[in-house]
C-alpha cells in the first residue's frame, strides 16, 4: 500500500530532476514516518556487497538533537563555505555562486528541517586502500540514492551532505545519537522535507562526450 502521494513522473524524469534541495525544503510541513518508511522499503531493494545488508538508518525528528547536529555541521561547513574556491575554467563556474548561496542557506537553517537522516554501514574503512573503501561504500550509496529518488517521486527532497564527518564530528554525532562509533560508519547527513513545488528541471552538466573514454583514457 502506498501512503505517500506519488508524482506522475517517468523513471527518466525522476533520475534527471532529483536535485540537491536546500532552499526549497518546506521547513513548516511535517513529514510522516509512514512516508519515510515507504521510501526506505524501496531503498532497501538496492544492491549491496555479498548481500550483506549491513546498513542502519537513523532518522532524527527531535528538535534538540537536530539543533545539536546542526551545530556539529556548522563547525565544519562555515569555514568551508567561506573559503575561496579554485575556478573550474568552464561553465560550472557560472553556477557556483548559486550553489554556495543555497549551501549557506542550509547551513543557517539545518536545525529547522523536519527530519534529518544519517545512514550508517557496519564496519569502518579508516586508513584502508581505495579498493576496500570503494567496495565498502558501494554497499550503502546505491541504497541512499534510491531513497532520494523515492523522496523525489513523492514530492520530498533532500541534499547529500558530508561536512559533519570532518575532524571529530562523526564521533560527536555518534555520541549524540547512540551510534556505535567503532562498529558503524556514517555515510552522510541528509535534511529531509517536502519541497516547495515539485517542478524541478534538469541541471546543466558537462556533455557526456567530454567525460567519456572508450577502451583507453
Amino acid at each position: 500500500m502506498t501512503v505517500g502521494n506519488v508524482l506522475n513522473l517517468s523513471a527518466d524524469e525522476v533520475l534527471s530532476t532529483t536535485r540537491s534541495v536546500r532552499k526549497r525544503l518546506d521547513l513548516e510541513r511535517p513529514v510522516p514516518r509512514e512516508v519515510l518508511l515507504e521510501c526506505l522499503e524501496l531503498a532497501l531493494q538496492a544492491p549491496t556487497g555479498s548481500n550483506s545488508q549491513g546498513w542502519q538508518w537513523v532518522f532524527v525528528e527531535d528538535a534538540e538533537r537536530k539543533r545539536a547536529l546542526a551545530d556539529i555541521y556548522r563547525t565544519n561547513a562555515t569555514p568551508y563555505l567561506d573559503a575561496p574556491k579554485p575556478a573550474f575554467g568552464d561553465e560550472r563556474d557560472l553556477r557556483r555562486p548559486h550553489v554556495f548561496d543555497s549551501a549557506r542557506y542550509l547551513n543557517d537553517h539545518l536545525h529547522e528541517v523536519p527530519v534529518v537522516l544519517i545512514p550508517c554501514l557496519e564496519g569502518r574503512v579508516d586508513n584502508t586502500p581505495g579498493v576496500s573503501s570503494a567496495g565498502f561504500w558501494g554497499s550503502l550509496l546505491p541504497a541512499v540514492w534510491s531513497f532520494m529518488l523515492a523522496l523525489r517521486s513523492r514530492g520530498l527532497g533532500s541534499a547529500w551532505t558530508t561536512l559533519h564527518l570532518v575532524g571529530g564530528g562523526e564521533r560527536q554525532a555518534a555520541d549524540l545519537l547512540g551510534i556505535p562509533f567503532d562498529q558503524y560508519s556514517q555515510g552522510g547527513l541528509f535534511p529531509i522535507g517536502y519541497t516547495k513545488g515539485t517542478n524541478f528541471r534538469q541541471a546543466k552538466r558537462l556533455p557526456a562526450d567530454q567525460l567519456t573514454h572508450w577502451n583507453t583514457w
